[in-house]
């Protein structure tokens, strides 16, 4: 019990102190939170790496300054990335589930998991920026277009790919590193 209050605070601080760490680009900023966000989804148990992020986004909607573009509290939801901190959340409870499946530890299994992982991160991120985009802030009040839909598809996610392989791969080697002396396989 209390070593997993101590890993869900652990993640989070990890999270929260992944968006400082930052590359300011428009429309995202090139952080570490992914890389920590998979971390504690190979890491920790499900629950656990849920909490941890469930722990970064209220914390963050609470009012504390730790998203990435520098500030926090309740009208961050209304920030076009913030669909990307629900994949946060999200990809952290997969990918530790998916990870509890795997009988015999590999680099190619836990790279194929977090690069699964990655993807869930995304798709809430670019639905949420989407929907915010054209329904919220009707930048392309007309509607879907190709050029928007390029535009979006690069901006939120093809800049952002080559980052996120590298952090499957730190996060594999990590796992297989760290995970079979540090924690308990029966966290839950």
């Amino acid at each position: 019990m209390v070593k997993n209050i101590t890993m869900i605070g652990l993640f989070a601080a990890l999270t929260s102190i992944g968006a400082f760490i930052r590359i300011p680009v428009q429309p995202i900023p090139f952080t570490l939170q992914m890389l920590f966000v998979l971390l504690a989804g190979v890491l920790l148990a499900p629950k656990t790496a849920l909490m941890s992020q469930i722990v970064y986004v209220a914390v963050g909607l609470m009012g504390a300054p730790i998203f990435a573009k520098g500030y926090g509290g309740i009208v961050y939801v209304l920030e076009p990335t913030f669909g990307y901190l629900i994949g946060f959340v999200i990809c952290a409870f997969v990918t530790a589930l998916i990870i509890r499946k795997i009988m015999k530890p590999t680099f190619i299994k836990y790279f194929f998991t977090t690069l699964i992982g990655l993807i869930i991160i995304f798709i809430p991120g670019l639905t949420y920026m989407f929907v915010l985009m054209n329904y919220v802030y009707r930048v392309n009040p007309v509607g879907l277009n190709l050029i928007y839909l390029q535009g979006l598809l690069i901006n939120g996610f093809v800049i952002f790919l080559p980052s996120g392989i590298l952090f499957c791969g730190i996060a594999s080697i990590i796992a297989l590193k760290v995970r079979k002396f540090t924690f308990d396989e029966k966290l839950n």
